[in-house]
């Protein structure tokens, strides 16, 4: 079992910028992205990112503005946005896979989800 806690969230204004952290409770060797999930919404697939950190996928909503990244020294994944949009606001959920990459966008773990908000 392995914990995933998220940090980075909250209110900013469109075109502005946030960096999303998460920290496992345990050094792993999974692959890991960020899902989020909007009011009425399912939860969807944002961004993924191996183990090793060579290959990393994003949804087309968010290609060009959205970074993901790990440190794997301090059991980290990360997610930079840029160039928010009122759209981009929801609770992003942070999410590791029992492997060394994504086969598919079914996470094994999740984390409790931190609230952006991005106003007009």
């Amino acid at each position: 079992q392995v914990q995933l806690v998220e940090s980075g969230g909250g209110l900013v204004q469109a075109g502005g910028s946030l960096r999303l952290s998460c920290v496992t409770s345990r050094r792993t060797f999974y692959a890991m992205g960020w899902f989020r999930q909007a009011p009425g919404k399912e939860r969807a697939f944002v961004a993924t990112i191996s183990w090793s950190g060579s290959t990393s996928s994003y949804a087309d909503s968010v290609k060009g503005r959205f970074t993901i990244s790990r440190d794997n020294a301090k059991n980290a994944v990360y997610l930079q946005m840029n160039s928010l949009k009122p759209e981009d606001t929801a609770v992003y959920y942070c999410a590791a896979k029992n492997s060394n990459y994504w086969y598919d966008h079914q996470p094994d773990y999740w984390g409790q989800g931190t609230q952006v908000t991005v106003s007009a």
